[in-house]
């Protein structure tokens, strides 16, 4: 499976000169838990994520402690710019999946912007693949039954059935229709796997 298939497009950005304040509205407002973070000509120059646009705006409670606590001795971050990751790890539209993943486990992070040369595309995150596995086996199966239909129309007729995201095609032995099935099959998001049975 490819980013594409499974990536939130187009990208929600920020910019480095927004206030920090504008960027935590941007992400609550759209559900997203980080941003890529574009310059005044588009260019894509950081990530900022949820912890980064949190460091600073809270001041200890003076409930929490007996001690009297005095203000902070920095003032918090007022820009984009002075929060977010400069250091970006980026995928294409044609990465595979199992390959983003590994960036984001070696990494450790949670979301990877998609680029098609010096643009942004857009997002990829944990959440995009955890709905992808989430979908119904019967939802997967119904897609993949239109997806053979609508890009293999006069090919064999197949039986199919989803467990757990794993498609299970029966019919007549043949194994370039069978390639071909497979490939189709996999194209759906949520499909993990594809077995033939006989």
């Amino acid at each position: 499976m490819l980013v594409r298939e499974v990536m939130s497009s187009p990208a929600i950005t920020v910019r480095r000169t927004d206030p920090v304040r504008q960027a935590i509205r941007s992400l609550h407002d759209h559900d997203i838990t980080a941003a890529p973070v574009t310059d005044d000509t588009d260019h894509l120059v950081g990530v900022v994520s949820e912890l980064d646009l949190l460091r600073g705006e809270f001041e200890p409670d003076p409930r929490a402690s007996l001690r009297p606590v005095g203000p902070s001795a920095e003032p918090p971050p007022r820009r984009v710019m002075e929060v977010m990751t400069r250091e970006i790890v980026t995928v294409t539209e044609t990465t595979d999946v199992t390959k983003a993943i590994a960036l984001m486990v070696g990494e450790r992070i949670k979301s990877l912007p998609v680029v098609r040369g010096d643009r942004i595309v857009g997002m990829l995150s944990r959440r995009d693949l955890m709905a992808m596995l989430a979908r119904s086996d019967e939802r997967l199966r119904t897609d993949v039954i239109a997806a053979l239909r609508e890009h293999y129309p006069f090919g064999p007729s197949w039986d199919v059935a989803v467990r757990d995201g794993v498609a299970q095609l029966s019919g007549p032995p043949h194994e370039h229709a069978d390639h071909i099935a497979d490939v189709l099959a996999r194209t759906v998001p949520g499909i993990i796997r594809v077995r033939h049975l006989r």
